[in-house]
């Protein structure tokens, strides 16, 4: 990223209007909203000074108590009106301002759904979301400053120009001939000195704001907060981790803890923040609020000159005075907007930049068959793949063939390439070189999201919700009963279900209620097979979901799912070997390629890998 003091007045409009664009489109109505709530803003306080004048006016003037009541009835009326719109205004736009963090979060989830699976996995690019995330988290920079600054500069703009309608009698109302020697405030010179004692610490006061905002808010004190609150969210709550609580205990690791929030914190007294603070940022914040006081005095100066000399009475004075200072007030709140836009345009282009990743993984443009037979046959043909930033292939010169309803096993040694067989059978990936074909098509013509549904799989690391049984197998709120009792039957969990208290509606874990069920490992897993069975995909994979398991528990299940999985096709990726037994074909990786296959008799009479590997593991699938 670069600085932000290269960010020209151009750059930050694009930034500000492209961050604009993609809040406001599932938002057009809230900005709409903002948008009258900003001219109110801007406009309200002006109504009540040009009350006041007129009340005043004619107190300092004639006194008529029918003109007095009828303007002090108006004000009251009028102004009180305008408060009570203004406090329902500006409740409405703190409400309105809650779901914007949240379509944030929205769009970077949409975006990580959308995203091709590769980048997904990318270590810079998950840094990129990371910072994201942090920078929003640390002071609201990026996507969720735009409502703010939107509505401010609206505001001010809308003020600015209700200040000049109301001052700029200041200037068109003459000095009266009996006073001579104040008519020199009528002249150029008088009113050049007013324009300058206003405009130069007007606009050196955002000056000011904007150095401190760039020294506190620029990239380096950025990246340290977001390094702060890595820290403070690895240390700052070790002793809130349940699965950490032995280890601490044990090995007295708060000590670590203690070192990095209290030695090593920059948000400490003595850190980066701090040392700003105490230094030159609080000595340009001094200067700032002395500076202030300036237009005030020129103002009040000027007026009160005009008025002693017969210009204009009390009334107009108010008016003037209250005018002319609000003007200074708008003029540099519109500045600092525009600084606070620029020195936020550079995590709106971080956020955007992130946004605007293309997919480049090609989508296809054929429906895969629905078969009611299921009869699908895949094939990889001369397949290769080697993973980004690496120089090794994970996969090399792949061939092999198979058709629905087969029991197909992948086994190997951890880093042999069966989960990236497996990435690439799912299309997360798509090969360097050579086809993987299905039904005869290369599968890079099917559509994406078509090929997909094809398949059920169960990762190593499936994960579960915290959330109602019935919702973790559906994957949605509305879903149909029967068939999620028959998934969690089929995958073992019957028994279980009829012991729960609330059936398909019980809440699993604890995050949210304290009556959720906690569910053991072997549970978990046979939830997580429930819920590819539910989906009914053609081809079911176990990616190691039991490696958690004793190899006796993992041997159960596979016979299990061996029944159950119908006339699916099912593939078991393992290390271990308990389901090899059950399979029709067995595919042994080594080093990224297929070097054996068989049934489990045949390969272990080739006393070949596979004989190895199952001879090292036999004794845990012997009875005694």
């Amino acid at each position: 990223m670069k600085n932000q003091e290269n960010i020209t007045l151009r750059r930050t409009i694009q930034s500000f209007l492209q961050g604009f664009q993609a809040l406001r489109k599932d938002n057009g109505g809230m900005f709409l909203f903002f948008t009258i709530a900003a001219i109110a803003d801007g406009v309200i306080p002006y109504v009540t000074i040009w009350f006041s004048a007129r009340i005043l006016e004619e107190l300092s003037t004639l006194r008529r108590p029918e003109v007095l009541w009828r303007w002090v009835i108006l004000t009251v009326a009028v102004t009180g009106g305008l408060e009570i719109l203004t406090k329902l205004l500006q409740y409405a736009v703190n409400c309105g301002q809650e779901p914007f963090p949240y379509r944030r979060y929205k769009l970077l989830s949409d975006k990580c759904l959308a995203l091709d699976y590769p980048d997904l996995e990318n270590t810079e690019v998950r840094d990129q979301l990371a910072q994201i995330n942090q920078y929003a988290n640390w002071a609201g920079l990026g996507l969720t400053r735009i409502p703010l600054i939107y509505f401010n500069f609206l505001s001010h703009a809308i003020g600015t120009i209700s200040a000049v309608v109301l001052c700029v009698g200041l200037f068109l109302t003459r000095v009266p001939a009996s006073s001579p020697e104040m008519a020199w405030l009528d002249g150029p010179l008088g009113i050049l000195a007013l324009i300058a004692a206003i405009a130069v610490p007007t606009l050196i006061a955002p000056w000011l704001q904007d150095k401190v905002t760039v020294l506190s808010q620029n990239i380096s004190f950025a990246d340290a907060a977001r390094q702060g609150n890595r820290v403070f969210q690895a240390f700052g709550f070790l002793s809130h981790q349940m699965h950490r609580v032995l280890d601490i205990r044990m090995y007295g690791q708060q000590k670590i803890a203690r070192h990095y929030m209290q030695k090593e914190n920059v948000f400490s007294a003595d850190g980066p923040f701090a040392r700003l603070d105490k230094g030159k940022g609080g000595a340009l914040n001094a200067l700032n609020a002395a500076l202030s006081a300036v237009p005030t005095g020129a103002v009040y100066l000027f007026v009160c000159l005009k008025a002693a000399a017969g210009a204009f009475g009390i009334g107009m004075v108010t008016q003037y005075v209250g005018s002319v200072t609000a003007l200074t007030g708008s003029i540099r709140g519109l500045l600092e907007d525009i600084s606070l836009a620029r020195n936020n345009a550079l995590y709106v282009d971080l956020t955007m930049d992130f946004l605007h990743i293309p997919n480049k993984m090609y989508q296809g443009s054929l429906t895969t068959e629905k078969r009611a037979d299921r009869q699908y046959e895949v094939e990889f043909r001369n397949v290769s793949f080697r993973y980004p930033g690496t120089t090794q292939d994970a996969l090399h010169n792949v061939s092999v063939k198979f058709k629905v309803g087969t029991r197909l096993a992948v086994v190997g040694e951890n880093g042999s390439g069966k989960t990236t067989f497996i990435k690439l059978l799912c299309r997360l990936y798509d090969p360097d070189a050579g086809q993987i074909l299905l039904n005869g098509i290369d599968i890079r013509k099917y559509r994406y999201q078509d090929y997909m549904d094809i398949f059920s799989v169960v990762f190593q690391d499936f994960k579960l919700f915290s959330q109602p049984l019935g919702d973790n197998v559906a994957g949605q709120r509305q879903y149909e009963e029967a068939w999620v009792r028959n998934a969690l039957q089929d995958a073992g969990f019957g028994e279980r279900l009829s012991e729960l208290p609330d059936g398909l509606n019980t809440q699993l874990y604890r995050d949210y209620t304290g009556e959720g069920v906690q569910v053991s490992g072997g549970e978990a897993q046979k939830i997580a097979i429930a819920r590819a069975l539910y989906k009914n995909a053609p081809f079911i994979i176990l990616d190691e979901p039991t490696a958690a398991l004793d190899p006796v528990a993992e041997a159960e299940i596979y016979a299990q799912f061996s029944q159950i999985s119908g006339d699916r096709t099912a593939i078991y990726i393992s290390h271990r070997l308990s389901s090899c037994r059950f399979c029709d074909e067995i595919l042994v990786f080594d080093h990224g390629a297929i070097t054996e296959t068989g049934t489990h008799e045949g390969l272990l009479e080739q006393h070949g890998k596979y004989a190895e590997l199952w001879n090292a593991q036999a004794q845990y699938y012997t009875e005694e």
